[in-house]
């Protein structure tokens, strides 16, 4: 079964939320954008957030040394990395970790895209986006399916599509944020109404 990742938390009333709901991952954006977080609230958040529940820190192109700090100060399990880092980039974040950090390198789905030159990448997973934060869909039929890494499919999901994206792609999770808020804010009952079809 698809695991499950709620992205963009930055109220402490959302990890009440899915503490309820008990989703495998949620995201803490450090990148600018509306969901952005500070380290401060995100260690809080990370404080009472369910110990069987993992953390993401979202980043774009962020110094290496902010990243291993948030992960040294247990405020991050797993990195995912939305700008333009190279593979050098994720060398040295792994080299830097002891080779502990798991890391999520997001890709912007598009017809030029070729998913092959990631086949070798030293991440452990793909996210496969419409972009940053966009809330849209891409065009699916650019997943390939010999993709030989597990990967993320994120982009305009909700309850209405989430069971036709695990079906048709197997992917290893799927990432929601727009999709489960109203008003810009996360909302309960579209968390519920998702972790229902997924659990369906």
């Amino acid at each position: 079964m698809a695991k499950i990742k709620i992205c963009g938390l930055k109220r402490l009333e959302d990890i009440k939320i899915v503490n309820k709901y008990k989703p495998d991952y949620v995201g803490f954006v450090f990148a600018d954008s509306p969901r952005k977080v500070t380290h401060e609230l995100a260690f809080q958040m990370k404080k009472n957030l369910d110990s069987s529940i993992i953390s993401v820190g979202v980043f774009v192109d962020a110094d290496i040394e902010e990243i291993l700090k948030l992960y040294d100060d247990g405020i991050i399990d797993i990195v995912q990395l939305h700008g333009s880092e190279s593979e050098d980039y994720i060398n040295k974040l792994k080299q830097k970790s002891n080779y502990q950090l798991k890391i999520i390198k997001a890709i912007e789905m598009s017809d030029k895209k070729d998913l092959k030159e990631y086949d070798n990448s030293t991440a452990d997973y793909l996210l496969l986006d419409s972009g940053k934060g966009s809330g849209k869909t891409f065009d699916w039929r650019l997943i390939r399916k010999d993709l030989n890494k597990e990967f993320f499919l994120a982009g305009g999901l909700n309850a209405c599509n989430i069971s036709e994206a695990i079906n048709e792609f197997n992917p290893y999770a799927v990432d929601l944020s727009s999709g489960l808020e109203t008003d810009g804010y996360k909302d309960e009952l579209k968390i519920k109404e998702v972790m229902e079809a997924i659990n369906e």
